[in-house]
């Protein structure tokens, strides 16, 4: 087999002149987005789930010193952020990362990265409408309103609570006794649904209905028009930056000095210990990249929109993240809902303004959900015109101007598996695949442009030559890696069981692969003379990667080669640019 057109890459102006014929027909979307629309969508998908939830977590690691973690990530974040912005400036067309990756990587990596953001962005939205779904019905049970537990949970976490429950029955205690030991209140909801679930064929029906509903009514806004989409989102991140800054105006005045002594705790372990959790809060400001034929001036405010939107949310996250930790003690803060929780009963005691956070948690999460529908099927429409995917993906409503087959197929694939699914084993896929994407862009500038000469665009990041800064930075920072955060590795040495072995091979081997990439690219650095600021963002997003843990790798993994799989059956025979170029 010839390997070599499976490289092959598309041209940016290719790209484009295949763009500019659609035109404003029936075949083209409606151009409506400004800078501050896509800095809006920016912050409704960045500033969801992370400031409401994991930042909590974060914080209970970390301390005080939780804030030097977001800035941290956001200079990782910031170093794609560049290279997003001038793959958008260069390519204004939807697609994002898999038609950066199409230009400059060639067809195989680009079907692979667009494969991978379909895993992202699906995933991501089944844990959001999960998590709406969860407060949504605490918020409902706070007015005295209760959802039956049956029609707010999965199938699998209701199982394994009964299952649970019965193993401490069978032992002779009482459900009384069960549930005053302190038992997780998840399995307790588990073994009610399980009990309480209807059952018309013997067989129990257990299901979470708002999480469909929200989907449902997602997707439908969504399917509108990106002018609806548009009006949806700028109102409801308005509310949402409002209470923020409400959150962080009434929590400066509780706030007591002494809660941020020792500021870091743990040291820098400690505060790398959340890295990837803190990442998850980052997800989402490339997303806006996928809505590039809808904006009116792309070349201008796409790089704007990701830059704003990233700055704005890093400083919201770090002075939430210091009231916080001044408001209590950091190690009160492993709570789910951590901003409710500083105000409830357990810390200064404002019921009035729990509540609206609970609203305004639903509001984050309904904003993240918009973003990322909106997404999800530009990445199906443009994987379509290329001929990767079935041509019905690439349809375009004749009134709403909006990829309609695309958008209900995706709002199906968030649907049905929200209903059922339990994604505590594997949200982290959210992360790893967002990374991956990042990397690939980030390694896209530097094979299309190493230097930074051309093309000429209206954002271009900043040439800084890498050979005598990056290697340097890699012989640094290995040694910190081996010394101070890879310990295990060194039992790999030491005489020690073949379980323990195994068991410390598998943690380091990501760790492993990462030193010698970064070996590598150190070296290529030192010849080429690459470009700073790409280099720095493939490998920050790499030792992100590191992070996740094998297990999550192998699943990713394992996603990748069933997308080869449908690519080497379907795609490879129905290429567009393999038509053209054969």
């Amino acid at each position: 087999m010839n390997w070599k057109p499976l490289f092959r890459t598309k041209g940016i102006d290719q790209i484009t002149r295949e763009t500019s014929s659609l035109g404003q027909g029936e075949r083209s979307l409606k151009r409506s987005l400004g800078v501050w629309d896509l800095t809006a969508l920016g912050i409704a998908a960045v500033l969801g789930a992370g400031v409401f939830s994991t930042i909590g977590n974060a914080a209970s690691e970390a301390g005080p010193a939780v804030i030097f973690l977001f800035i941290f990530t956001a200079i990782a974040c910031a170093f794609s952020a560049f290279c997003y912005a001038e793959f958008a400036s260069a390519i204004p067309v939807a697609g994002s990362a898999y038609t950066y990756a199409y230009a400059s990587l060639g067809e195989l990596l680009a079907w692979i990265i667009g494969w991978d953001l379909l895993l992202e962005y699906a995933i991501g939205n089944i844990a959001m409408a999960i998590s709406w779904s969860q407060y949504f019905a605490n918020m409902l049970s706070g007015y005295g309103i209760h959802i039956p537990t049956y029609l707010t949970l999965d199938f699998r976490s209701a199982s394994r609570g009964f299952d649970t429950i019965q193993t401490f029955l069978s032992q002779g205690q009482s459900l009384a006794q069960i549930t005053t030991s302190g038992i997780p209140t998840g399995i307790l909801k588990g073994y009610y649904a399980w009990t309480q679930a209807p059952r018309p064929l013997g067989f129990p029906i257990i299901c979470d209905l708002p999480a469909l509903l929200i989907t449902f009514i997602i997707t439908f806004i969504v399917f509108l028009g990106i002018e609806e989409s548009k009006k949806a989102s700028n109102f409801l991140v308005l509310l949402k930056i409002g209470v923020i800054l409400l959150v962080i105006g009434v929590g400066v005045t509780y706030v007591h000095p002494t809660n941020w002594i020792p500021f870091a705790p743990h040291g820098t372990p400690g505060i790398l210990k959340s890295v990837s959790s803190v990442f998850f809060a980052y997800i989402g400001f490339d997303a806006i990249s996928t809505t590039a034929e809808e904006c009116k001036n792309p070349q201008r405010d796409l790089p704007r929109g990701m830059i704003y939107s990233l700055m704005i949310c890093t400083a919201l996250y770090t002075l939430v993240s210091l009231v916080l930790t001044g408001m209590v003690h950091y190690k009160r803060l492993a709570v789910g809902d951590p901003l409710a929780y500083v105000f409830g009963p357990e810390g200064v005691n404002l019921p009035w303004i729990s509540r609206l956070i609970d609203i305004s948690a639903l509001i984050a999460l309904s904003t993240v959900l918009l973003v990322f529908q909106v997404g999800q099927p530009r990445i199906w429409m443009a994987m379509s015109r290329d001929g990767l995917l079935p041509p019905i993906f690439a349809w375009i409503h004749p009134k709403y101007k909006t990829p309609w087959v695309s958008t209900l197929v995706t709002g199906l694939v968030v649907a049905i598996p929200s209903l059922f699914m339990n994604l505590t084993e594997v949200t982290d896929l959210t992360s790893i695949g967002t990374l991956f994407a990042f990397v690939l862009v980030c390694g896209g500038i530097l094979r299309l442009n190493p230097k930074r000469n051309d093309p000429k665009t209206k954002f271009r990041t900043p040439y800084i030559n890498s050979k005598y800064i990056f290697p340097p930075l890699v012989a640094l920072g290995i040694l910190a890696l081996y010394l101070f955060q890879i310990k295990p590795i060194f039992l790999l040495f030491s005489p020690i069981s073949s379980q323990v072995f195994l068991e410390t091979f598998k943690q380091t081997i990501p760790v492993g692969v990462f030193s010698i990439a970064m070996i590598v690219l150190a070296f290529f650095c030192f010849k080429r003379n690459l470009s700073l600021i790409p280099v720095l963002g493939l490998a920050t997003c790499s030792y992100l990667m590191t992070e996740l843990g094998i297990t999550n790798w192998i699943r990713f993994g394992a996603w990748l080669i069933l997308g080869a799989l449908f690519y080497f059956l379907y795609g490879i025979k129905n290429s567009k640019l393999r038509s053209i170029t054969r």
